[in-house]
């Protein structure tokens, strides 16, 4: 598949949500997966959870881009204030001046 054909699968507004197939547990629970379509393939929206009449929500995080994320703040900060050192070092201006006594 081309890069072009996973472009075209994607909705305007981010994807539609796939719902997966509903999975009963041994204690009567059903899960249904919810999926989106993404660049780089489905990527995970979260679970419904039916148990006793009650339905809830739960959201999935992925942990590696919040890690990425924080990775690329520091990277970003450690480069501007290299830059800055660089280009104004922190420690006073030292000069060397001769004098003539005439």
């Amino acid at each position: 598949m081309t890069l072009r054909d996973r472009l075209n699968e994607l909705s305007p507004l981010g994807g539609t949500p796939v719902f997966g197939e509903p999975h009963e547990t041994p204690d009567g629970t059903t899960v249904i997966t919810v999926t989106e379509p993404g660049l780089f393939g489905p990527r995970a929206r979260g679970v419904f959870v039916v148990s006793g009449g009650n339905v809830e929500w739960v959201c999935t995080t992925n942990g590696e881009r919040v890690a990425l994320l924080g990775v690329l703040t520091g990277l970003i900060a450690a480069a501007f204030a290299t830059a800055a050192a660089i280009k104004r070092p922190p420690w006073p201006d030292t000069r060397i001046t001769i004098t003539k006594n005439l």
